[in-house]
């Protein structure tokens, strides 16, 4: 089973820069989108629901901002668009959708990297979304949760790590927070299983030759709950064309397709 994961940071521009055409040629069961920055109704060209694709949108109330989007070969099951709390819901930074015995997930975790208030509300949802992890792991079922953590955890995970362990995505207790989903909660970082080379990342900042140099940060990770540990049996990540800040991440998983 193949799954793409990729913060568009616009799904409009990411598609204006061939981000669909790329995408109908990588035979992906699942892709995970954030970052959509669109209602669905602006969605209007047949681009934005790909053929052979059930697609389901989460768009946050405010125009232009966050969001987040799934497209499955097979037809969920069920698909859930609301935790209970903000600003996951009003910002639509969860989608999941159900398939028997297993759940693959889109989400955008807030940045804190425009001040300390954003920096506030990144921590919240953190500490809110942790004890959801907690309660997936409680269900009798495996999980893909596919996401801009807007978090390094390693110091292999950014190429200029010195200079920014005072900046948001690599504070200190960012990278303990994911330590504690991986050592206390089990979930599993599938990209590492299969690529533990350094220089591997999926974001680069706008400012000088960040993309021509590689000086990048890896933000985008695919979690999975330990029945899927050895599951992933490959992992790339998209360089070759730039449809974002972020690239795509895909990985391939020695499961069945999923029905």
């Amino acid at each position: 089973m193949r799954v793409i994961t990729c913060n568009t940071n616009g799904i409009r521009a990411a598609e204006r820069k061939g981000f669909f055409s790329w995408l109908g040629q990588q035979g992906a069961d699942v892709v995970c989108i954030q970052e959509t920055k669109a209602q669905e109704q602006q969605l209007t060209d047949d681009a934005f629901y790909p053929e052979g694709y059930h697609c389901f949108y989460n768009d946050a109330e405010k125009k232009g901002y966050s969001g987040t989007a799934l497209y499955c070969r097979s037809k969920p099951q069920r698909v859930i668009t609301s935790l209970g709390w903000d600003p996951a819901d009003s910002e639509g930074r969860y989608l999941q959708a159900d398939f028997p015995g297993i759940s693959v997930v889109s989400l955008y975790l807030p940045s804190g990297s425009s001040g300390d208030e954003r920096q506030v509300r990144k921590e919240v949802f953190m500490d809110a979304f942790f004890d959801h992890l907690k309660a997936l792991r409680r269900k009798r079922r495996e999980f893909i949760i596919c996401a801009d953590w807007n978090i390094c955890h390693r110091e292999i995970d950014l190429k200029n790590w010195r200079a920014n362990r005072k900046n948001s995505g690599f504070l200190p207790h960012e990278r303990a927070w994911l330590d504690r989903v991986f050592d206390e909660l089990g979930y599993v970082d599938s990209f590492r299983r299969v690529n533990p080379e350094p220089d591997q990342y999926t974001w680069w900042s706008n400012r000088g030759q960040a993309w021509a140099k590689n000086v990048g940060w890896r933000l985008d990770y695919m979690l999975v709950t330990p029945g899927l540990a050895d599951a992933a049996t490959s992992a790339s990540i998209y360089r070759e064309e730039r449809f974002s800040d972020h690239a795509p991440l895909t990985l391939d998983f020695a499961i069945d397709p999923l029905d």
